[in-house]
């Protein structure tokens, strides 16, 4: 009989140490929401869950009473995640947590790469947890911290009751200085609505442009309805200028515009560009008009892991332009504006 089984969301939660990501972890393991969820801890060490029970074994899964699933993994992810999909109870996500000290590239490329594992389970989003108080600190003497953030799709900014207003606006201009085009959402004591980061489709560009067509658009993108407020709109933009990040960071984003593109010019490029700056990249995402195309298409990388499909037909009057978002390090913009612009077609 054919495995009709649809794809299950992986969410990738990273964060640094101290962040509240064992505080999330565990809502997700005791609370009563009535879904099931498959949470990975992706790292040695311990997990503590209610405090009375500790994961010390190599390969354990543990039932939860809620229905909810935990185990740890400390060898190989794709086997771990195979186990998970033979077992009967089917779940209604994963949740992969990385080491506080770790790329979260290597974990999200696992769900790019393997077929077997890419057929049963689709990358939801990338989810970086953020400590308010202390983000200034880590970002001064760890580029892990800078890079969960630049890899993110969405940042939750916790321990938001322990900093000043002030402070969390600077914190926030940080983090859009880093990634502009994350969904920020802020917390107490890890207190984020689990809708916000499980089954977000924020991976997904596809279905993040269906919600919200100038997601690409930053420089002029309204980006407070993220928060979740009733309060504070439209006062604090990194855009306006009024705060500035809290230090210079080393990941950049560029944005590229231009309009319908050559195919046999593009794809090599982008090739090329992927290849040689690969390990530079953090991310990258775009949408595309190619000359003579009906369907806009919609591209996006992962260091050198590069993939597009076609989203949608081009609705009536809507401008065919080419747009792309790099975020990375050592990146040199002109260059690609330069070597981009010279895809379009003639």
């Amino acid at each position: 009989m054919p495995d009709t089984q649809p794809q299950i969301p992986v969410t990738v939660l990273t964060g640094y140490l101290g962040s509240g990501k064992t505080t999330l972890l565990n809502r997700i393991l005791s609370e009563n929401h009535g879904r099931r969820y498959a949470v990975i801890v992706n790292e040695f060490g311990e997990i503590g869950i209610d405090n009375d029970l500790i994961v010390e074994s190599d390969e354990e899964i543990y039932e939860m009473n809620n229905g909810c699933v935990c185990c740890t993994v400390r060898g190989d992810l794709i086997r771990v995640v195979e186990g998970l999909m033979r077992r009967p109870g089917r779940f209604d996500a994963i949740l992969v947590e990385t080491t506080g000290l770790a790329d979260p590239a290597p974990v999200a490329q696992t769900f790019f790469m393997d077929e077997d594992v890419r057929s049963k389970t689709r990358l939801d989003a990338v989810v970086a947890m953020v400590d308010a108080k202390h983000l200034p600190l880590r970002l001064k003497d760890s580029r892990e911290a800078e890079d969960q953030i630049a890899f993110a799709d969405v940042v939750i900014i916790n321990k938001t009751d322990l900093v000043t207003a002030d402070e969390l606006r600077s914190v926030e201009a940080t983090i859009r200085a880093i990634n502009p085009a994350a969904r920020l959402h802020r917390a107490e004591r890890a207190g984020v609505a689990l809708t916000d980061v499980l089954d977000r489709g924020a991976f997904d560009l596809k279905r993040v442009l269906a919600d919200d067509p100038h997601f690409l658009d930053h420089e002029e993108h309204d980006h407070d309805h993220d928060h979740h407020h009733d309060h504070d709109h439209g006062h604090h933009h990194h855009h306006d200028g009024e705060v500035s990040p809290i230090h210079d960071v080393t990941v950049q984003s560029v944005s590229l515009r231009g309009g319908e593109m050559d195919p046999k010019r593009f794809f090599p490029w982008i090739e090329k560009i992927t290849q040689l700056e690969g390990p530079n990249i953090l991310r990258l995402k775009g949408i595309i008009a190619f000359k003579d195309d009906p369907e806009r298409y919609v591209v996006q990388g992962v260091h050198m892991i590069i993939e597009g499909d076609h989203q949608r037909a081009w609705k009536e009057g809507e401008t065919h332009e080419s747009r792309l978002v790099f975020i990375g390090r050592e990146l040199d913009p002109e260059r690609l504006k330069r070597t981009f612009e010279a895809c379009q077609a003639a």
